[in-house]
């Protein structure tokens, strides 16, 4: 069964009021007996000229939109989903802001958990989206490396 490609990047931050949104929309959907939910958040590491500030995301979202379906369709190949949902941050995320919100439903908790670390691994090793490490109050910068 393949699914329609859908809309991953939102323009800074992914506010919690979004997140909330997105779980109160599935309470009509009675055949899910799971949630889970990851939150990528930005860090304020020490780097060499100062803090970090913030993330400025970059991406071309067709090519990196395409990777994002990849990686929707293989899940739900893989495990009994009933719902995915996958936003990402362009644009600048300060520090304590959200930037990454990946959700996934299932009849059952073990597929929401095994689904979720899967997803979230796959984008990081996969999905071309670029993040310059905003540093210090001079601005200076540095391009993040995928961990």
């Amino acid at each position: 069964m393949s699914h329609t490609p859908k809309k991953v990047f939102v323009e800074g931050p992914i506010s919690p009021q979004f997140v909330a949104d997105s779980i109160a929309k599935h309470q009509s959907k009675t055949s899910i007996g799971a949630h889970n939910i990851f939150l990528g958040q930005i860090r304020a590491d020490e780097k060499e000229g100062g803090q970090v500030t913030g993330i400025e995301y970059t991406a071309y979202p067709e090519m990196a939109e395409s990777v994002f379906h990849q990686i929707r369709e293989a899940a739900f190949g893989k495990f009994e989903l009933t719902c995915m949902h996958i936003y990402h941050s362009l644009g600048v995320v300060p520090t304590g802001e959200i930037s990454l919100f990946v959700f996934v439903s299932s009849p059952h908790r073990r597929a929401t958990f095994e689904a979720l670390e899967f997803i979230v691994e796959e984008i990081k090793a996969k999905v071309p989206i670029f993040g310059k490490e905003l540093i210090g109050e001079k601005g200076e910068f540095a391009w993040k490396e995928n961990r």
